[in-house]
């Protein structure tokens, strides 16, 4: 598939900040502002992904630049985010200088958080190849409970989507492809997976009964 390019929106006062620099700024495209210019594209439009319970706590997150450098503050940002976002009934919302589009799905909130220019379709387009290819991987059991049973996959599915910023991939039939692709490059398919849970399982229930 085709890598989808970002729509950046413009920044205003970067052509008079050019012109002042000493700089001639291009001029403005036909309908625009003569003091807009638009932002450099840029392929980087993911600034994080995560996905946090119905109490607000982190199941997993990736974050992909500086804005949060510590693990304290992401998971300030990502308590912030739900409590302006949990009880609304909107898919998009606006904070702290960032767009965040998000999903609920029964226990789990979904969230894809870029720039404040960045454009809320491109956004929304993984955020619904992230769930679509979760729900294929969990069997449409996207919830707390199964997430956290298969969170390796959910990581390969994750990287699969996005790679340090950069959007790979927003078809989810093709995500899952390559996510099996990978489990079996790596010898573990699903039904080894399966096996190996089960069998860890059973030996965790009759260390228990000795």
């Amino acid at each position: 598939m085709q890598r989808p390019e970002a729509w950046p929106r413009p920044h205003p006062g970067e052509g008079a900040a050019a012109a002042g620099a000493g700089g001639s700024a291009p001029p403005p495209r036909a309908g625009e502002p003569s003091g807009l210019q638009l932002q450099e594209p840029s392929l980087y439009t993911i600034k994080a992904v995560f996905i946090l319970d119905n109490d607000g706590r982190r199941l997993l997150a990736k974050y992909y630049d500086d804005t949060f450098p510590s693990t304290k503050e992401q998971m300030v940002f990502e308590k912030n985010v739900f409590n302006k976002t949990s009880r609304t009934e909107s898919e998009i919302a606006f904070f702290g200088g960032m767009t965040i589009v998000y999903k609920s799905s029964i226990d789990l909130f979904l969230y894809v958080v870029g720039s404040s220019y960045e454009n809320e379709l491109m956004l929304m387009s993984v955020l619904t190849c992230l769930f679509e290819s979760l729900s294929h991987m969990l069997r449409k059991n996207v919830e707390r409970r199964w997430l956290l049973e298969n969170m390796d996959g959910a990581f390969l599915v994750l990287d699969e989507i996005v790679d340090g910023g950069v959007i790979l991939e927003s078809d989810p039939q093709q995500v899952i492809q390559k996510v099996n692709i990978r489990a079996d490059d790596s010898g573990l398919t699903e039904q080894s997976v399966a096996q190996v849970i089960q069998s860890a399982k059973e030996q965790i229930k009759w260390s228990l009964l000795k």
